[in-house]
């Protein structure tokens, strides 16, 4: 009762609590206090020192006996996480936005440029290979050193590559400068995803998920309509200049507010980050902590709070950022399998985006602006999705947790041992799938006759609430396999979802020309449908691969900490 007395006065004050270094939910390598040695001794006279060393080893899928008294998962308030997520959201809206938002300036800057329409589309396909590649290098930088120095570097980054496309004249510095701003920008869903995973436990990830990858899912939908506008009524340099105002105003609240949330930086936040990981705010705060020294309890002292800060600095071995480990991840089974469905139900949605200009200016004779327009329905889909299914996985998530016979812990986590994590997210993608993948197989057939525009506009709505929610469902997935490691994870998906979708982006006008529209359609329908029972798969043997996994981690982090 004195402990917890204390640690309350502690947070009253607001100086850092450095009770943990990563939380129980992603660490379970807490000391045991002698009250709580004496009090499981009394309650098991049995228990020897073996058992005690057994139970403080690292569990690196986030899973240890849940203590009343032990540290919360986070220490952000309710206030302050969706303060954060709205920035992951906004800073994730960036790298789709770009890929798409001068769909409707393409035959302009062919003519501009004397190029063909060939050689135009290889700026597309150009920025999704970067748009895979480049969050292989910061989600390991992210994992390392924080996300803030490689929120702040892909920024810079990419606000330099869109001031240069605002102002070049040539194809060749087009096309140079789009792989660096896709390079700059597609770093921001990596990093996003990691951010989530840091703040918010399992039972209450989906719903945050699902605000903070509101932004990307919706940003291919609406950047045809905001590039329809801007090149219609300002030129196509205005596109790049609205990206640069956009993103030159997103960087003021990052760098005064944004805080550090790497939980190998600032464990569960209650850790002050270093200097260059700190933002304005967390500045100030330690300025002011620092002032105010004199006040501290006797329990937690800023001796402590140091050595807890260097203990998590001892930790990290800060190195050139190796894309490799994306690859070792690539290889498990469980997420091997993931990442190949779901990057063909991203293909599969991006097909339908990537042909939107083609086709209605072929069957409807639109102009730039009345294409970007018609991707109204699809977005307000796209945006439906994850907030909806975010909301459906945490429900289904309690309700598999409950059948389980686990009591959630919202505020220090839950053993996922015990909870059939993959079935909590996969039932909630099934049927979105397949809604989806109906819609997708009628769209080619309706788009073949030609039939009244309201008809297709339907089904991109359709299309965008079950491909996107399908995929925002997976993505929740990849991050609960790496609970340490989200960022890295999720460059993973990146890469996967963004070669294949280039891929696809390249052949889908020659497949159509070929096979027709209908015929085409239905081929991509037909792949997706017969790939679907690799959830099943996942449902059936996924939680064996995950525990198989988790002990070998588990054996590996015990092997390094033996003298």
């Amino acid at each position: 009762m004195e402990k917890d007395h204390q640690l309350h006065d502690v947070e009253k004050t607001g100086v850092p609590v450095a009770i943990s270094a990563l939380g129980i939910e992603a660490d379970s390598r807490l000391e045991t206090s002698p009250d709580q040695k004496s009090t499981a001794t009394s309650r098991n006279p049995s228990l020897d020192e073996d058992q005690h060393e057994h139970d403080q080893i690292q569990d690196l899928e986030a899973l240890s006996t849940i203590q009343s008294s032990g540290p919360p998962y986070s220490v952000f308030s309710k206030s302050q996480k969706r303060f954060i997520v709205f920035l992951v959201a906004w800073g994730g809206f960036f790298s789709p936005l770009s890929a798409n938002i001068y769909f409707p300036a393409l035959n302009t800057l062919a003519r501009e440029m004397h190029v063909s329409n060939s050689l135009i589309n290889l700026t597309l396909t150009s920025y999704m290979i970067f748009q895979g590649l480049a969050p292989t290098i910061f989600g390991d930088l992210a994992d390392m050193a924080g996300r803030r120095p490689a929120y702040a570097i892909g920024l810079i980054l990419y606000v330099g590559a869109c001031i240069g496309l605002a102002l070049q004249n040539s194809f060749a510095a087009l096309f140079i400068l789009r792989c660096l701003q896709s390079s700059g920008s597609s770093s921001t869903i990596a990093l996003g995803n990691g951010v989530v995973a840091d703040i918010a436990t399992s039972s209450e990830r989906g719903t945050w998920m699902g605000y903070a990858t509101s932004g990307p899912m919706i940003a291919p939908a609406v950047g045809p309509v905001i590039g329809g506008l801007l090149a219609q009524f300002l030129g196509w340099r205005s596109i790049f200049w609205f990206l640069v105002i956009m993103s030159a105003a997103y960087m003021i609240p990052f760098f005064i507010c944004f805080p550090e949330t790497a939980r190998n930086v600032v464990g569960n936040g209650s850790i002050p980050p270093q200097g260059w990981n700190m933002s304005l705010l967390n500045w100030l705060e330690t300025r002011k902590a620092k002032k105010a020294e004199g006040q501290l309890t006797p329990t937690v002292s800023r001796d402590e709070s140091r050595a807890a800060q260097a203990e998590l600095a001892s930790k990290r071995k800060l190195r050139f950022p190796n894309p490799l480990g994306t690859l070792h991840v690539m290889f498990e089974k469980d997420v091997g399998l993931l990442l190949l469905f779901n990057s063909l139900v991203y293909t599969a949605f991006y097909d339908v985006i990537a042909s939107v200009p083609y086709l209605f200016e072929q069957i409807y004779g639109f102009n730039d602006l009345q294409i970007g327009l018609s991707f109204i329905p699809f977005g307000f889909g796209a945006l439906c999705a994850p907030l909806t299914c975010g909301r459906l996985m945490d429900w289904n998530y309690r309700r598999l947790a409950k059948k389980a016979g686990v009591t959630i812990d919202r505020k220090r986590g839950d053993d996922l041992k015990k909870i059939p994590i993959e079935r909590a997210r996969i039932q909630v993608a099934i049927p979105l799938v397949y809604l989806g993948n109906a819609a997708l197989l009628c769209y080619g057939w309706v788009v073949e006759v030609e039939t009244s525009l309201a008809v297709p506009l339907v089904l991109h709505f359709i299309m965008g609430i079950g491909l996107s929610g399908a995929f925002n469902c997976m993505s929740v997935l990849l991050v609960d396999f790496y609970p340490l490691s989200p960022a890295t994870a999720t460059a993973a998906n990146n890469l996967a979802r963004c070669l294949l979708g280039a891929a696809g982006t390249a052949i889908i006008q020659i497949m159509i020309d070929s096979m027709g529209r209908g015929w085409c359609f239905t081929f991509i329908a037909a792949v997706v449908f017969c790939t679907s029972p690799i959830l099943l798969v996942l449902m059936r043997w996924g939680p064996g691969w995950r525990e198989s996994r988790r002990k070998r981690l588990e054996d590996s982090q015990a092997s390094s900490t033996r003298p």
